[in-house]
């Protein structure tokens, strides 16, 4: 197995932050310390920027994220705001802009009902956003469980759950509970910061990546599980079954998991791709994951996203320090 660069996507001024596959697998979005966010799809046999959205934020954008339906786009940004992108009509509009943390709002995720959305900053808070039928955005809850800096905000794929990381070297996972949201869980195995988090198809599982140079796999307990792994009475236990250590030499900035082929894909400050394979023979509750392929000069400088095209297992997305965005395909060999 090899990773087979297909094309190097130019025109950012700055630093590329992070990079977003729409629901359909037709569009990439990818936000940037420019300030501006680019769309980009294939045309023919080339990749074009079919639209740069300039207009939203006055500093650094941090992250972007797609609505479970594709017609909407949210962007995080240094200048503490997040913003809502519609293309309804047609061309995208910055219809809603979201403000209340105190300092760089570092991510954004949707739920996958689109009813909820999550962003996450530096203020250490977590908040959870109710998204109305008619795109009126209100704020539900601000969760304080992280002591630092959160980075990275997710849903399950399934259910109204959220995790987020951080620099506490946590990982926080949170459930409605009456008129509120509270953690239910604080994932504990890090060393340093965890960075980035991704569930399986499924959302019985979680992956880990720090500054600790470490990839953690994460599986929930039900309660009554078989193992034998004590819960209390309604929420699951979630246990790292296994580490990764020793495959990049520096810190491991994002991590994401193929919903189709299940490989894991991790970037980092070694300006390297890495994938990963579970064992089909591994056990769950202590599972083997092998190194497949690794694209050791991915870009110039550190990796700072990757993301798998949903709708075509083979497609990978990365983004770099060096400015650029690059298109990757997994080659079976």
């Amino acid at each position: 197995m090899e990773l087979r660069e297909i094309v190097c996507l130019q025109g950012h001024g700055d630093r590329v932050w992070c990079v977003a596959w729409n629901p359909q697998g037709s569009l990439l979005a990818s936000c940037s310390a420019d300030k501006t966010i680019r769309i980009w799809a294939q045309k023919d046999e080339n990749w074009i920027c079919k639209t740069i959205l300039t207009e939203g934020h006055q500093r650094t954008i941090r992250s972007v994220a797609w609505s479970p339906c594709g017609s909407m786009l949210a962007s995080t940004s240094f200048d503490a705001t997040t913003c809502i992108w519609d293309k309804k009509s047609g061309q995208f509009e910055c219809t809603a802009t979201l403000e209340g943390h105190e300092n760089e709002v570092k991510s954004v995720a949707w739920s996958a009902s689109g009813k909820f959305l999550a962003t996450c900053s530096r203020d250490k808070s977590v908040w959870i956003w109710d998204v109305s039928d008619d795109d009126e955005y209100e704020c539900v809850s601000v969760l304080n469980s992280h002591s630092q800096d959160v980075k990275k905000v997710l849903w399950h794929p399934q259910k109204e759950i959220l995790a987020s990381a951080g620099y506490d070297n946590t990982i926080k996972l949170f459930k409605e509970d009456g008129d509120d949201w509270c953690c239910f869980a604080s994932l504990e195995s890090h060393e340093s910061t965890v960075w980035s988090i991704a569930f399986d198809h499924f959302g019985k599982r979680l992956a880990s990546c720090s500054d600790d140079k470490t990839i953690k796999i994460w599986k929930e307990y039900l309660p009554g599980n078989s193992e034998g792994i004590i819960t209390n009475r309604v929420d699951p236990v979630w246990k790292c079954v296994c580490t990764l250590s020793g495959f990049h030499p520096r810190t491991v900035y994002d991590i994401n998991w193929c919903p189709i082929s299940e490989l894991i894909v991790t970037a980092g400050g070694d300006d390297a791709i890495r994938l990963f394979q579970e064992e089909n023979s591994s056990d769950s509750n202590a599972p083997q994951f092998n190194l497949v392929a690794t694209a050791s000069k991915a870009h110039s400088q550190d990796v700072n996203s990757v993301a798998w095209n949903t709708k075509g297992g083979g497609l990978l997305a990365s983004c770099s320090d060096d400015g650029t965005v690059k298109l990757w395909k997994v080659v079976y060999i």
